[in-house]
């Protein structure tokens, strides 16, 4: 007969979103398990990526004392109240090598005394059902998660942090005959001489291709869409400069070459070689068949959803490799099965810092703030602004020259400053933009009138320009209406019952450094008081 354990949450998967999970899981003292399949937190980093250099910024010198700034230049470190440990004290690389990540999250995960259950896989999850269909959370029937060597896990809610575990194979005809990222070797000795294709537009795909220039005859780097380069889109899933000396052999007529349309079919030669069809986006969709040595499949990953059966399977989405998510990383359609880590980015996906470390890590404590408020009546964190615009603009102008959070997750985080229907005013941080509409009109932050916004955002069609043109006219740093602005830059709007009301952009700064009273600081004021929030305090009140 299998043991049973009971729970209240379980975390599945120990790599850097389910640890940080656990630290919060671990300080509010909930009663929790994180398992995890591999011997060591971080299983995943083992082996990925493929050449060992991570992409995620490790600054350890920033010139700044507080920690709370430095957390904007650290990528890789998790949130904890004590600030402590620190992924640059690990290493001082400002890319820094893969095998440093287990490294840090057992260091991590041994100083907090987190619950982690290694070398645990689970092989089915499945729910019971409670007999009612009221839809009450209290009567929704328990989780169970079958281990390999026959436990039950019974638990109230998942936190599924499994990441992006299967290879994502794109429908074409042939693509089980490339070599998959996964397995192809990184030796580039092997492809001395050959022609190389690589299918794949990101940056596993040029990683690839870099690691092969001085030894394959030809490369060629195919992909349907346009190349979006992250210093252009601001989006850091999108090719890096780390990765794109590739473009310089294209482009300076090396051999190589950039291959833009799609794939219609890989088909394997009497000779063992390869014919490859492509439909060219740039040459009216011309197909032309081109031959290869060897062809490469960095086409990235998807969610595995096979663990879950059918009383429980979560829905997916953008093209089944993400799981469909509610604003507060729910399940759409399995209530009290939650997500955190990589695959969170279904709510930004392209668009912020979901799909990283350093955009997760605030994304898992926005979560457990969520969780803290729907199941145990905590509420979220807030602290009291005194009345008046200039109190107002005094307290966000504070936040937005300190916080990491605003930073990081960049217009999907905000600060919210709420007028209570009493007149007090509060301030909660790091909220989901889609959440808080929602928690607003449901009453968790009490009974509200109006309230703020306060995210830092890029501006409009940041993405479509190429921010070293001096031909592109850019906002004056002494303007003080902001709304030109394309770099980040703090915005700022006025809310009732979900309806926008107003809006107003903080002008930019090279040094994002918003403290100048007369670029800054008045227009927030006047702005405030134009639209009444909040009336500033009677003379001689208290």
């Amino acid at each position: 007969m299998s043991a049973e354990e009971r729970i209240d949450y379980l975390v599945v998967g120990a790599g850097p979103a389910g640890i940080q999970a656990g630290y919060y899981l671990e300080r509010a003292g909930r009663n929790y398990l994180v398992v995890e399949a591999g011997e060591s937190p971080g299983t995943f980093f083992r082996t990925y990526p493929r050449h060992r250099q991570l992409i995620s910024i490790n600054k350890v010198h920033t010139g700044w004392d507080d920690p709370e700034l430095n957390l904007r230049m650290d990528w890789n470190s998790l949130l904890s109240e004590e600030g402590a440990p620190l992924f640059t004290a690990v290493t001082p690389r400002y890319f820094p090598p893969a095998d440093a990540m287990p490294e840090y999250l057992g260091d991590f995960a041994a100083a907090h005394g987190i619950r982690i259950r290694f070398n645990t896989r689970i092989d089915r999850i499945s729910r019971e059902t409670s007999g009612t269909a009221s839809g009450d959370p209290a009567e929704r029937g328990d989780f169970l998660a079958h281990t390999a060597d026959g436990t039950v896990l019974r638990a109230r809610r998942i936190i599924a942090a499994t990441g992006v575990t299967r290879p994502y194979i794109p429908p074409f005809e042939g693509a089980e005959l490339a070599e998959p990222y996964t397995e192809v070797s990184v030796d580039p000795a092997e492809f001395t001489g050959k022609r190389v294709l690589v299918i794949g537009r990101g940056n596993s795909a040029f990683e690839t291709a870099d690691n092969l220039v001085e030894n394959a005859a030809v490369i060629h780097v195919a992909g349907p869409g346009s190349l979006r380069l992250a210093w252009q889109t601001h989006f850091v899933g999108h090719l890096r400069a780390v990765n794109n000396n590739f473009l310089d052999t294209y482009q300076l007529k090396s051999q190589n070459a950039i291959l833009d349309g799609d794939i219609q079919y890989v088909k394997r030669a009497a000779d063992g070689t390869y014919r490859v069809a492509v439909k060219f986006s740039r040459v009216a969709e011309v197909v032309k068949e081109i031959p290869y040595d060897r062809v490469v499949l960095a086409t990235g990953f998807r969610f595995d959803a096979s663990i879950f059966d059918d009383s429980c399977r979560p829905e997916l989405t953008i093209k089944d490799r993400f799981p469909a998510q509610t604003p507060a990383w729910e399940s759409a359609n399995v209530p009290d099965l939650y997500f955190a880590g990589t695959i969170t980015q279904v709510r930004d996906f392209k668009r912020s810092t979901s799909g990283f470390i350093h955009g997760f890590r605030y994304g898992v404590r926005a979560l457990h703030r969520i969780l803290e408020q729907r199941y145990h009546d905590r509420s979220w964190p807030r602290d009291e602004v005194a009345p008046g615009p200039e109190a107002v603009a005094d307290a966000v102008l504070a936040r937005v020259n300190r916080t990491s959070a605003l930073w990081q997750l960049f217009g999907f985080l905000a600060d919210t400053v709420v007028l209570g229907s009493d007149g007090t005013v509060g301030h909660h941080p790091e909220v989901p933009l889609d959440h808080l509409h929602q928690a607003v009109r449901k009453g968790e932050f009490g009974p509200v009138d109006r309230y703020l916004t306060v995210s830092l955002e890029y501006g409009a069609d940041h993405d479509k320009v190429n921010p070293f043109d001096v031909s592109v006219v850019r906002v004056s740093q002494q303007s003080t209406g902001g709304l030109d602005g394309r770099y980040l830059h703090p915005v700022v709007r006025l809310f009732r019952d979900g309806t926008l009301l107003a809006e107003h952009h903080v002008t930019e700064n090279l040094e994002n450094e918003w403290d100048s009273e007369l670029v800054h600081r008045a227009p927030l004021v006047r702005f405030l008081a134009e639209h009444g929030f909040p009336a500033a305090p009677a003379p001689g009140a208290a």
